[in-house]
């Protein structure tokens, strides 16, 4: 093996190291999950979609095994693997990362772990980043030391807040990133292959397959890059290619659809699919949707950096305009089959998706993250030194690693140290603790409730547990979690509403709770909750889960009048309820 080869492969690994190392932390970090994370472990492994379609989930005492059981893989259900098909048959996602996830469970049995999730994910960010580190190699091919600068750049775009939300988080974005970056990858490749390329056609075929079995979004980038290789095949007059391109990805689509033909019902007639339909035909929602869009990708694709650099391009193309210098001194046939299929899928997930939420532009946060990284190299290439533009992309990459931590420190000064360390438990009520902190907020609230319909005391509480950091780390939950595990293990009652079932968001709580009680939908009253509690020791008190949509200062006096406890503790806002002690 040559010697470069060797230096490229040991550097490769070093990056790979680094981030592995980043991502464990992170995972070690993490404190909570989301519901859909729940659901990934349940549609993984339980015999069906939500625990709440079981007969007796509602109104009766369980313990904390009852809703383990739905996040982990017991001794008995080891080589069961039938309801992973079933389950997303039935869901809204095709099957194949719940597929790997089950296997993954399989080595955990009998108790929840995130770490099967995470672990898959690390792995699979392994092989995103090598391919990230080849597609970059592509772009600043033959440049000056372009193998460390690739090294450089594919280790950063894998280690910014949306990255180490994507390795974090149990759910199959982090599989559809390697989808689009694999795919990206062998497109380049084709690029280049002129003659017998069947084999690479099968790899791509391949691809496209494991992406269509992943996630229906990565069927937006695949669309534009084929597109755009029919479009120049024909101009080329290459028919012969572009007949080979055609049938290859045909077979890969019919291939698709015999593994998994309910991929038809869940993008065409199902709920979420007639949604997606509808938000495309919304004309008068592109603009803001994008608009926020691009203010999560700031955030979380850039570490709240993206909107200085897209000032300092449009502020450098101006003053090259204004010398009459060339703006890019170098054409690369590479750049507009990654800039164009990218741009394509954030504008149509911006669009189409039913929640403004990070997770659906995690696939392509890397790219976009190169792709600005790239343009503001090729456009100060032609103008300075040429050691100048390395220095100015080291420095940009350490501004990146600092802005999380200046971002906050700005977030505390805007909003006031004492609000953000304020802790909700030396309140009883939630009412007079958002109103504490609403006379200590510094900025206009209302402008924040506006984006969203969730009520005054909720988005106060939100700004006040916000912090820049990956999304699904959810460290302001580790107290919670702690507390309920060892300190506050009494007899549990949550008073659920039906119209707002949120309650995989809180289920990792239960799973530490020795006896809970979901009332769905009871009128709370003097009879019910005596008649709820009876033969419960409630002498250490009992914990309260209320969730959205219901007043809960009048549910906690009436369930304080009826146990004859009037020590009442606002414990902590959780994604989608509220927790209480009364003692």
């Amino acid at each position: 093996m040559k010697r470069n080869n060797i230096k490229e492969i040991i550097l490769v690994i070093a990056i790979v190291i680094i981030q592995t190392i980043i991502f464990t932390i992170a995972g070690i970090n993490k404190s909570y999950i989301h519901m859909d994370e729940a659901y990934s472990l349940g549609l993984a492994s339980y015999d069906k979609i939500e625990i709440q379609d079981n007969e007796d989930f509602y109104n009766t005492w369980h313990n904390s095994d009852y809703y383990e059981d739905y996040l982990a893989v017991d001794e008995d259900e080891k080589f069961e693997f039938k309801q992973v098909y079933e389950n997303q048959k039935n869901d809204v996602h095709p099957p194949l990362y719940y597929l790997i996830l089950r296997i993954a469970m399989g080595f955990s049995m009998g108790s929840y772990s995130k770490w099967p999730g995470i672990i898959v994910n690390i792995v699979i960010y392994t092989c995103i980043t090598i391919f990230m580190y080849l597609i970059i190699k592509k772009l600043l091919d033959e440049r000056n030391r372009y193998k460390e600068r690739s090294a450089i750049l594919a280790l950063v775009s894998s280690i910014t807040l949306a990255a180490v939300t994507n390795a974090i988080y149990i759910r199959m974005y982090a599989l559809s990133t390697l989808n689009i970056v694999i795919t990206t990858y062998l497109h380049l490749k084709l690029l280049d292959k002129k003659e017998k390329n069947n084999i690479l056609l099968i790899a791509i075929a391949i691809s496209a397959l494991a992406g269509s079995l992943t996630h229906y979004y990565y069927l937006f980038y695949l669309a534009f890059t084929f597109i755009m290789f029919v479009i120049k095949y024909i101009k080329e007059k290459e028919y012969k290619r572009l007949a080979k391109y055609v049938i290859t990805m045909v077979l890969a689509g019919i291939m698709s659809l015999i593994i998994f033909p309910y991929s038809i019902q869940h993008m065409f007639f199902g709920y979420r699919g007639q949604g997606t339909i509808e938000n495309l035909t919304n004309i008068s929602k592109f603009v803001g949707s994008i608009a926020r869009y691009l203010l999560i990708t700031n955030v979380y694709g850039f570490n709240n950096l993206l909107f200085i650099l897209i000032i300092a391009i449009i502020g450098i193309i101006i003053y090259k305009k204004v010398k009459n210098k060339e703006i890019f001194s170098v054409k690369n046939r590479y750049i507009k089959y990654i800039a164009l299929p990218t741009l394509f899928y954030f504008i149509l997930v911006a669009i189409s998706s039913p929640f403004i939420e990070l997770r659906y532009i995690m696939p392509i946060c890397g790219m976009m993250f190169i792709l600005v990284i790239y343009y503001i190299a090729s456009i100060l290439n032609n103008m300075v030194k040429e050691k100048t533009p390395n220095i100015i992309i080291v420095s940009i990459f350490l501004l990146m690693a600092i802005m999380p931590t200046i971002s906050n420190k700005i977030i505390e000064l805007s909003t006031g140290k004492e609000f953000r360390v304020e802790k909700e438990y030396l309140y009883s009520s939630k009412d007079e603790f958002a109103k504490k902190l609403k006379s200590e907020f510094k900025l206009p609230v209302e402008m924040f409730s506006s984006f969203s319909d969730a009520s005054m005391a909720n988005t106060l509480l939100y700004i006040k547990n916000f912090r820049i950091e990956p999304e699904v780390l959810y460290s302001n939950k580790h107290e919670i979690v702690e507390t309920i595990k060892n300190d506050l293990n009494v007899p549990t009652l949550y008073l659920f509403n039906s119209n707002n079932n949120r309650f995989l968001d809180d289920i990792l709580l239960f799973t530490n709770i020795d006896e809970s009680y979901i009332a769905k939908d009871v009128q709370c009253n003097e009879k019910n909750i005596r008649e709820i509690l009876q033969y419960k020791d409630i002498s250490n008190g009992i914990v309260v889960f209320i969730n959205d949509g219901q007043e809960n200062e009048e549910l906690i006096n009436t369930i304080a009048k009826c146990i004859n406890c009037y020590e009442v503790k606002y414990l902590q806002r959780l994604n989608a309820c509220d927790i209480y002690y009364i003692k």
